[in-house]
This record gives C-alpha cells, structure tokens and sequence, in this order.
C-alpha cells in the first residue's frame, strides 16, 4: 500500500518531474488521483510530459500542472510555489529531484561546478527552505524526498563535481530529518532517495536500449514508495547488478577509510584491492 500522504487530490511537486526518475514519480502519483505538479526546465519536453500525465490522471488535465522552473534561481523557485499554492492549495509531497550530471574534472571550468552544485545542491535547499514553511504550517502529514545518490556517499573518483553536490544533498536532508522531528507540531518527514544504477537521459550515453545491469525509472519509484511506506529516511535502492548487501559493505568500505586511517577512497587504490575484494566477501 502506498504512503497514506499518497492519497486522492493531495498535492504533490516533482522538480525535474519532465522526464526520468521525476516523471516516473509524477506519473505515478497521478494514476493514485493526486493533484501533481512538474517543474522542469521549459521547451517541447515539459509540455509533451504534462500532456502524458493529464492522460494518465482519473480526472484528466485539471489535475496536471507544468511550471518551467530554474532550481538553481530562487526567485524561480517562489514563483513556482505561489503557482502551485494559487492553483492547488497546500503541498502534501514535495520531490526536490532536478538534477545534471555533466562530466566533471577536479581542476575543470569554474562554470561547470557551480551549474552543477547550483542544480544539484542550491536546487534542493531552495526547494526545501521555500515549501517547507507552509507545509509545516498546514499541522498536516507531509513528505519531503530529497535525490540523492551513492556517489555522495562513496565517492568514486572520476566526478568530483557531481560527488560533491550529492554529498551535501546528504548531509542537508540528513539535518532537514533532524530539524523536522525537532519541530514541535510538524508532521512533515525527509527522505533521501538513493537511486541504484537507472536507466535515464542523465545515465544513457548515447545507448537506446537499457542495460540489463540498470533499473528503470519505474521500478525505482515503485521500490520508493514501497520504503516511503516503511518510514524509511535511507531509501537506498538497489539494481540488476549491485544487491543491498553489496551497497551496504562498499558504504561500510568508505567509512572505514576515516576509522582505519587508511588513504582517501582506498577502493580504488591498488594496495587495498585484495583486502577491499575479501572486505566484500565478508572473509
């Protein structure tokens, strides 16, 4: 079952909600009688997406909305919420989801890390800092789920940019969590979606077909709400190819580097292989 926040004619906003993970959730949410608002970034792919969904909603059009947002603008950001507020009242679910995944360098152009950090991470904390409030003040239960990814939680060498922005994404909703539980009245809760290996536009380099390896959109968000449902602040999802157990011991790996001492991401360093590869196997 889902979520009981994942109910009729409650409210939810998905940024990046034109396509992907985004647009899977909000189709989703739509198919459950939800009032459902995408942002994204405007053009013929948002409008084609609102088009989808009012398909797919019980009651048509007049429960899909489309609004082009900028995440990474604030002023962009509150002009969204007034849209959605003037139009569906409160916001029962939001999804700060908007994300890009240019290759990065560690001593790469200036402008390619902050796009990335102003949509990966600005785009997140204005989401939160400008919906939040009213949320809250509604006295009603609410989910704010926040995309992440496991490359902000191990790291792996090769995009620094990204593993940056994902990182702070984790520590802020980790604080979000805390700060929500901590506010006398608020039925409001935070959640870190993990997403495993996905199938999108931002992981499909140029392949039209999926990998076996990779989940699809689809199953994501079903695993999403099947965790929502659990209560779970984690949902770290797996893949065809990685397994949680898998996850969980690669995770346990990246702490240890700061409880052992050992050097940073020691995975990939080549005196650690044998003992990294026998750390998995549980040997």
């Amino acid at each position: 079952m889902p979520h009981p926040v994942l109910a009729p004619d409650h409210v939810a906003v998905i940024t990046g909600g034109a396509s992907g993970i985004g647009f899977a959730a909000a189709h989703r949410f739509a198919r459950l009688g939800m009032k459902v608002c995408i942002a994204d970034i405007g053009g013929d792919k948002l409008v084609e997406a609102e088009t989808k969904l009012s398909s797919a909603a019980p009651r048509g059009s007049g429960n899909i909305m489309a609004v082009a947002t900028d995440v990474a603008d604030p002023a962009s950001v509150r002009e969204l919420e007034a849209t959605v507020r003037n139009r569906f009242g409160g916001v029962d679910v939001l999804m700060n989801n908007a994300g890009i995944q240019p290759s990065s360098e560690m001593f790469g152009p200036l402008d390619n890390w902050q796009r990335i950090l102003a949509v990966n991470l600005w785009g997140i904390i204005h989401g939160t800092q400008i919906f939040a409030s009213n949320m809250i003040a509604r006295g009603k239960p609410g989910l704010i789920i926040n995309t992440g990814s496991k490359q902000g939680i191990t790291t792996p060498p090769g995009d620094p940019a990204y593993n940056v922005s994902k990182a702070g994404v984790k520590a802020f909703t980790e604080a979000l969590a805390h700060e929500l539980r901590n506010t006398q009245g608020c039925q409001i809760t935070a959640h870190l979606l993990i997403p495993g290996f996905v199938f999108t536009g931002l992981t499909a380099k140029g392949r039209q077909e999926k990998p076996a390896a990779a989940w699809t959109p689809e199953q994501t968000v079903d695993f999403m709400i099947e965790r929502l449902d659990a209560d779970d602040f984690y949902i770290l999802c797996p893949d065809n190819d990685v397994p949680r157990p898998l996850d969980e011991r690669r995770i346990l790996w990246a702490a240890g580097d700061i409880v052992e001492n050992r050097p940073a991401l020691s995975r990939w360093h080549p005196d650690y292989a044998e003992k990294f590869a026998a750390f998995v196997k549980g040997t």
